[in-house]
């Protein structure tokens, strides 16, 4: 049986989904052979399983750097806090070099590490899926820490940080 499509005009469909809050995370790794940092932005990223410990997230099937990462097998997620604006920016960037102006350290894997992340968690890539025009990435955590300060979210085309809700 084959479900009906919906016809929803993509600049619509963005605009509403736009309204769900999400945090801003860079997933990055190093190129096998050049040991050239590489990484991407992403908004879905989120955990998947406690047992055994999974996380998952998409990234566009034309992305130019996620081919970089997923060779590595490896990658570290540095959750951006409130206040990281340019290295979103950076990461967001087409450049060659998206590392050279951030700083940044690395994981036991030697995988790149944003300083003053919020969070890093190091991941090795488990499976990766078709889903229409983007890659869901599947990924097992190796190691995890949590930073300082507040979570950089990305709302309605918008960069700003999380708010603690008031009584």
């Amino acid at each position: 049986m084959t479900l009906p499509t919906a016809t929803i005009e993509p600049r619509y469909f963005r605009d509403v989904i736009g309204h769900l809050p999400t945090g801003v995370t860079v997933v990055a790794g190093r190129e096998p052979g050049t040991g050239s940092p590489a990484g991407l932005v992403v908004g879905t990223f989120q955990s998947l399983s406690l047992d055994p410990p999974l996380v998952t997230f998409s990234v566009a099937a034309t992305s130019g750097s996620w081919p970089k990462v997923r060779a590595a097998r490896h990658f570290s997620a540095s959750v951006l806090s409130d206040g990281q604006h340019d290295v979103c920016h950076a990461m967001s960037s087409r450049g060659a070099d998206k590392f050279a102006a951030l700083n940044w350290h690395e994981s036991i894997e030697g995988s790149p590490q944003i300083a003053g992340a919020h969070a890093w968690i190091d991941c090795a890539v488990v499976q990766e899926l078709e889903g229409g025009d983007h890659v869901i990435v599947v990924a097992e955590v190796l190691r995890l820490q949590a930073g300082g300060g507040r979570p950089l979210i990305f709302h309605r085309g918008s960069l700003g940080g999380y708010r603690e809700p008031t009584p």
